[in-house]
């Protein structure tokens, strides 16, 4: 599957035109705010109906405007098109013309890996924002845990509600009741999540760990996973766990245990390696996540991800380079990003499909 073209409108500062990209490489070339980002940033947008850049949909519009339009075409064994608006502070997604409320049948027609400076959040940032990531790395082979994410976050938002406005003494009375209610469920879907997350993690580590020996000649770097939910292994165990801390949780007007609490860490030798670690190599790390990340999801699906890459070898040596190219994921189509100055040539080729990019237009 590729991106055949894709059409915007008044996103961000491109070109109000179809721009078409029927390549398996495309670069493109140009100097910093001319637009690169942003195209890539649309192609993510129709593939996942949300930014990479943003939480806030109104400010990929362009300056001056509210609404904005995005839409791919893909080619594949049966074409597929994609069109986004956002109009009037809504969001409307449109597959093949007919209008979807969910955005998750979006990510079997253009799986999409991105790698981008945001990425580091993953390292840097965040308990959140890495169970952000791995909680996408399993999404987007596995439905179904998509779905008792849902679940999860429904029962977990409701439990919240209720426990901050009795924390705040919005409402009266007693809310035990209420809690054994969705307790059960609370567990139940948080298990779920619990029994793919330790399985997932142990097989992406794996992949993780070989990637990252290959690139920087460290050995031994892994993932680890820690469960918020210690020492238990049934709902009924949940349920004993969740009825010890109740008094916390009443108290501070929050759900302080469960998956939404879970961690994961980088470790070298039994130590958090992103303690120490340098500049260069948490960036590494990062870019790495994103290369096992598309790796798992060829293995878990038997397809190739198309891959977005901005500008992700600008701090490398030429070394350095060479090595993540070289462990890049099979791909159907990637799409780069570099400035004028950097070395592209080195890696086009024959049939390489170079734009420069100036002012939100895309030049051939």
């Amino acid at each position: 599957m590729f991106f055949s073209s894709l059409r915007t409108a008044s996103f961000r500062n491109l070109e109000d035109t179809e721009f078409f990209t029927g390549a398996k490489d495309v670069f493109l070339i140009g100097e910093n705010g001319q637009g690169k980002s942003n195209f890539l940033e649309a192609l993510y947008f129709c593939a996942y109906a949300s930014s990479f850049r943003t939480a806030r949909d109104s400010e990929l519009a362009r300056n001056g405007e509210k609404d904005f339009s995005a839409k791919v075409n893909i080619s594949q064994s049966v074409n597929d098109e994609i069109l986004i608006k956002f109009e009037k502070g809504k969001k409307a997604i449109f597959i093949n013309g007919k209008h979807t409320e969910d955005r998750k049948e979006l990510l079997s027609i253009a799986p999409c890996i991105v790698f981008c400076h945001e990425d580091m959040e993953f390292v840097n940032g965040t308990p959140e924002r890495r169970r952000w990531f791995f909680d996408q790395t399993l999404s987007l082979y596995d439905p179904v845990y998509l779905e008792d994410l849902r679940r999860y976050k429904r029962i977990l938002k409701s439990r919240n509600t209720l426990l901050r406005d009795y924390a705040q003494k919005k409402t009266t009375g007693s809310i035990e009741s209420v809690l054994d209610a969705l307790d059960p469920q609370f567990a139940m879907y948080g298990l779920k999540l619990i029994e793919k997350r330790e399985k997932a993690v142990k097989e992406f580590s794996d992949i993780f760990s070989t990637l990252y020996e290959e690139v920087s000649g460290i050995s031994g770097i892994t993932v680890q996973y820690s469960q918020s939910w210690k020492g238990g292994t049934t709902e009924n165990d949940i349920l004993s766990l969740l009825q010890q801390r109740r008094a916390g949780d009443m108290a501070t007007g929050q759900s302080l245990c469960g998956p939404h609490r879970d961690r994961y860490t980088f470790a070298h030798n039994g130590t958090d390696f992103t303690i120490k670690a340098s500049t260069g190599q948490r960036r590494l790390l990062a870019l790495l996540l994103r290369a096992a990340q598309a790796r798992r999801f060829s293995t878990m699906t038997g397809l190739n991800p198309l891959l977005l890459l901005d500008d992700v070898l600008l701090e490398m040596d030429g070394e350095k380079r060479r090595r993540f190219l070289s462990v890049l994921p099979c791909y159907d189509q990637a799409f780069y990003t570099f400035l004028p100055e950097e070395p592209y040539q080195r890696y086009q080729k024959e049939d390489t499909l170079v734009y420069t990019v100036q002012g939100g237009k895309l030049i051939h």
